[in-house]
């Protein structure tokens, strides 16, 4: 299928089913916080100690959807190397979606606003297992002629479970109650968490039972790598992969944005929630619409090219998204973003694999992927709080880094193909 290894299709298959499940989950929780299943009476209109932050209820959505991303990103790195060191990634896959079913579960037994943090922790911790490892495992399953596509398909299943998860989620909330015959009812909420629960379990079977360790990856295991800011061979004044991993934060709290004003954005189009999860999904669809193509086209044209078109989109397309004022304006600059994030991700990826020596993937490739959890993470928390500056304030600011991440591209990241593009003197980095 697609002519893509068997092992990156059934870990696209287990990451696809694991998306369903933590996209769930971004469009309830902020549903289930704002319907009152959680008790924030007594933190909103308090202030934070110390900076003095007014509490109001897009910033607790924000917290809750932030942690996620930030414990998964700033663990990353470490358990990237972990799974370098001993060569055992595919148990520190099986770990983390443990953690993440078993998170995922307790949202069915509380009403705590500080249980739901501590269980969307949980899942943070969960995911920094699981993103690294998963990626790490791609890479070495392919060859510089088919990098690109690699991870185009394994995005593109990735992404399908991220983008209809929400449109999903959006109607089994809607469509709650049920009636069960053994177990009597059951709140739409409570579905939707056992949904994410059940795309956990469904992960950790396929993973278990059909991937194994490449043999590369054992031999390779134990050696140490140093992560490099500046760039080793003197040619820029950052190292390629750094670069692309700050062009992929700036790329991600655009993404990120969106989901924490849920309500002002519904309210400012005069659309239902199932409109906002159809205008979240389309980054995505657009995603898995040119994912594969983008990638299998950056093994034969170079991944540069892709990368500064895909950053040059990022800045009006996220703009577009403040300006709009009708739910087709707003699906429209959504699937312009998702376009733009298509042409930047996959070659983004394989061009750092490329650059990536043997048995160093959980490492290096734990920056991009760090980069775009701690975008995740810190995209809701930017909103919730530009928002109150003007609706179009925090994505003029989600517009500015777009164009961050155009100049980086630019002066820092050169072609990886020496075929592409003309020759290139850029080399693994040992």
């Amino acid at each position: 299928m697609f002519g893509t290894d068997r092992r990156v299709l059934v870990l696209a298959l287990a990451r696809m089913a694991d998306a369903v499940a933590n996209s769930f989950l971004i469009v309830v929780l902020p549903l289930f916080i704002a319907s009152g299943g959680v008790d924030i009476t007594g933190l909103v209109g308090s202030t934070v100690p110390v900076v003095g932050l007014l509490v109001t209820e897009e910033l607790l959505i924000g917290v809750v959807l932030s942690l996620f991303g930030l414990l998964n990103s700033v663990g990353q790195p470490f358990t990237g190397r972990l799974s370098d060191r001993t060569g055992k990634r595919k148990l520190y896959v099986l770990l983390g979606l443990a953690l993440l079913a078993v998170a995922s579960l307790g949202y069915l037994y509380t009403d705590s606003y500080t249980v739901i943090v501590s269980l969307r922790m949980l899942q943070g911790v969960g995911a920094a297992f699981t993103i690294p490892c998963t990626i790490a495992l791609v890479n070495e399953l392919a060859t510089e002629t088919s990098r690109g596509g690699n991870f185009g398909v394994f995005n593109t299943f990735r992404l399908l479970g991220f983008g209809f998860g929400p449109v999903v989620a959006g109607t089994v909330v809607e469509a709650g109650p049920y009636r069960l015959p053994a177990a009597g009812g059951l709140s739409g909420f409570d579905a939707a968490f056992l949904v994410a629960v059940v795309g956990a379990l469904v992960s950790f079977g396929l993973v278990s039972l059909l991937v194994s360790d490449p043999e590369e990856t054992r031999a390779t295991a134990g050696e140490e790598l140093d992560l490099a800011i500046r760039d080793p061979n003197g040619r820029h004044l950052l190292d390629p992969v750094f670069a692309i991993a700050v062009a992929t934060l700036c790329l991600s709290v655009g993404i990120a944005l969106f989901a924490t004003l849920q309500g002002r954005i519904n309210a400012r189009l005069g659309q239902a929630p199932v409109l906002f999860g159809l205008q979240f999904a389309a980054v995505v669809i657009a995603n898995v619409v040119f994912q594969i193509p983008i990638g299998r086209a950056s093994d034969r044209y170079g991944r540069r090219p892709f990368l500064l078109v895909g950053s040059a989109l990022l800045a009006p397309a996220v703009l577009a998204q403040g300006l709009v004022t009708t739910p087709a304006g707003m699906l429209a600059a959504r699937t312009l973003h998702g376009v733009a994030v298509g042409m930047v991700y996959a070659p983004g990826l394989a061009l750092a694999g490329d650059l990536t020596g043997e048995g160093q993937s959980g490492t290096k490739l734990s920056l991009l992927t760090m980069a775009f959890g701690l975008g995740t993470a810190l995209g809701p928390l930017v909103s919730g709080y530009l928002v109150r500056f003007g609706f179009v304030v925090p994505f003029a600011f989600g517009g500015a880094l777009g164009l961050v991440a155009l100049g980086l591209v630019y002066t820092q990241v050169e072609e990886t193909l020496p075929d592409a593009g003309g020759k290139t003197d850029a080399v693994p980095q040992d």
